[in-house]
């Protein structure tokens, strides 16, 4: 009896179950056009199938899509890049320095030869840059300037003619630069300042100051003089000579050794220390002055 329900029960639930269908591989591609990030994103689909036959495996397959980062810098690198410019290249005076009434200040802008000045110019203030050389054509159609400052360059060489056009100048600076001998100098200068160069005294013409009858003040100081210049003008009142190589002096250094009444009474201030000299061994030297220079005497 127990045989029986269980045959019967087995015929009812057979017809109810069917073999599930085969599964077939989606075949499709779905993309997420959807995405915040598709254009940074790279698509890749995997195609390797299995034939039936377990043979002939296809490779895989890597589909790239550039972003536009990609096409934008493929696109700017076929493009010729322009030749750089030198900062200040044809800048006009008055952008790269300060004009102000005549006065032209160009200080601390790395300049390398004097710029075009206005034919106005009266002052030019070129402290501080990498100026090398200053040549005739510089000042060439500025005839009215009375002042130059070309402190702290890196000038080594002047042309000569440069300032003889300059018939106005009165205050010339040239201080702290690498000059090895002095250019013509203009005949009104009132100041002339050379300082902490590397001028010995064969680079110093032997009238290079006599002309100057205006000239009160000379700073030499700080280079490499044997001895003092000669033939100063009667009109100088401030000498620095300090920190040279002077070795000695003589009696028509600063006086007239053939005139004994002869004072030279303009001189305010000569300066001689810091050089192998004892001045007390030159005291013929001094008698016109009514001040002693600053130095060794001992």
């Amino acid at each position: 009896m127990k045989i029986l329900q269980s045959t019967l029960l087995l015929l009812l639930f057979v017809p109810l179950i069917k073999p599930a269908p085969p599964t077939q591989q989606d075949s499709r591609i779905i993309y997420d056009y959807g995405t915040d990030n598709f254009e940074d994103t790279i698509f890749s689909q995997d195609y390797e199938e299995k034939y039936l036959d377990g043979k002939n495996i296809k490779k895989k397959e890597t589909v790239v899509i550039p972003d536009k980062k990609s096409l934008q810098l493929q696109k700017d690198e076929s493009v010729t890049p322009l030749t750089p410019k030198k900062e200040n290249d044809e800048m006009p005076t008055c952008l790269l320095c300060v004009c102000l009434s005549g006065s032209v200040y160009c200080e601390e802008v790395d300049i390398e030869a004097v710029p075009p000045l206005p034919k106005e110019s009266a002052y030019l203030y070129a402290r501080f840059n990498k100026i090398k050389k200053l040549t005739a054509n510089d000042f060439a159609d500025i005839p009215n300037l009375r002042r130059l400052d070309f402190t702290g360059n890196l000038i080594q060489d002047i042309e000569d003619g440069t300032f003889s056009k300059l018939s106005l100048l009165e205050e010339l600076s040239l201080a702290e630069n690498r000059l090895l001998k002095l250019p013509v100098l203009p005949p009104k200068l009132t100041l002339f300042n050379a300082k902490h160069n590397k001028i010995k005294s064969r680079g110093i013409k032997a009238n290079a100051f006599k002309k100057l009858s205006n000239l009160s003040f000379l700073y030499l100081d700080h280079n490499a003089l044997e001895s003092v210049p000669l033939n100063l003008p009667e009109s100088l009142r401030v000498i620095h000579l300090q920190f040279n190589n002077i070795t000695s002096i003589t009696d028509d250094t600063f006086c007239k050794a053939n005139d004994t009444r002869y004072i030279r009474d303009r001189i305010e201030e000569i300066r001689l220390e810091g050089n192998p000299i004892i001045l007390g061994k030159h005291p013929n030297s001094f008698i016109c002055l009514k001040r002693l220079p600053i130095g060794s005497y001992i």
